[in-house]
């Protein structure tokens, strides 16, 4: 009777979990963004929300959690209802970097979260200001070198504060860091001369550096990038330095499958469209999904275990 019963039971949650994929979405969807308006992750968010809301016939709403080095963002989906209706758009910072920079996190990234779909990656580059006397990574390495401990660096992310650490390491300079809350504050602060380094993502940034306001030194890929081709890779003047940030969708621990296929199907064909490839690209953002959810989950655990090694090798001790 027991097994019989345990059958029924199974039977029974398996037929439910069909219905809820069947009907899902029947009410708007929320997009956590766990960074400030105005972030590169923020423009690619709003940019895939509403084709998605488009395809899943439900507005798609973004919803931003910032602050923490997107800590709150991150606990706020772990802790919500894991039926499609509140998803995570996120980046390395909150799935790979965070478990080495902070002794306390309160979540796991593996355990508290069902990983969707890769989006893609969003380029960083090493940014000073237009009055700057460096004009390449050259000159800046000499001129840091020859001013130590006078330069600061805005550190609003874990790619931010990694790459920035990661350089001083391997260059050999001293300079200091300084945190931010948000990417658009560390731009800021940098056009005014309050930092004169910032490792900053291409989406928030990229206006500036069409403009002139702020100038590119270097970028964190270990390839040229087709949105910036005449600046050099850091690794041009630093050699080993390869430093690349991805974007991806997870909900809450426990999601229904048909769901997760679902939502993982669907964002497949958003980013496949001209239009949104286009004004992706347009932010340096560049497309790269996963093909199922269980291949962008394994590559979350060994981006896990690449930023850890990444962040002890730069000696950031965990707050």
């Amino acid at each position: 009777m027991k097994l019989i019963a345990r059958t029924l039971a199974a039977l029974a949650l398996a037929a439910s979990t069909a219905a809820l994929a069947q009907g899902y979405p029947s009410a708007p969807v929320t997009l956590v963004v766990p960074f400030a308006a105005g972030s590169g992750t923020d423009a690619v968010a709003r940019i895939v929300a509403k084709k998605l809301g488009e395809r899943l016939k439900q507005p798609v709403v973004v919803d931003n959690k910032p602050g923490a080095s997107a800590q709150i963002g991150a606990q706020h989906v772990a802790k919500a209802k894991p039926d499609g209706y509140t998803l995570f758009m996120t980046t390395n910072t909150s799935h790979s970097a965070n478990p080495a920079l902070f002794s306390n996190l309160k979540y796991d990234p593996i355990k508290d979260f069902t990983p969707v779909a890769r989006v893609g990656e969003l380029p960083f580059a090493l940014l000073v200001n237009a009055s700057f006397p460096a004009k390449n990574l050259h000159e800046l390495i000499e001129y840091a070198k020859a001013h130590p401990g006078k330069l600061a660096y805005a550190t609003p992310n874990s790619t931010s504060l990694v790459g920035s650490e990661t350089i001083k390491r391997i260059a050999g300079l001293q300079v200091v860091g300084v945190p931010y809350k948000s990417s658009p504050q560390a731009l800021t602060d940098l056009i005014g001369g309050q930092v004169q380094l910032y490792v900053g993502d291409l989406g928030s940034t990229g206006s500036m550096i069409k403009a002139g306001t702020v100038r590119a030194l270097g970028t964190t890929t270990r390839a040229p990038l087709k949105s910036l081709p005449s600046v050099p890779p850091i690794a041009s003047a630093i050699p080993g330095f390869d430093l690349t940030s991805w974007n991806g969708v997870f909900g809450p621990a426990g999601m229904p499958k048909p769901v997760v296929d679902r939502l993982n199907a669907e964002i497949q064909q958003v980013v496949a469209e001209k239009e949104v490839q286009e004004q992706l690209a347009q932010l340096g953002f560049e497309v790269w999904p996963s093909r199922t959810p269980e291949e962008f989950a394994k590559y979350v655990a060994d981006q896990l275990a690449h930023w850890t090694s990444l962040i002890k090798q730069a000696g950031i001790r965990a707050e």
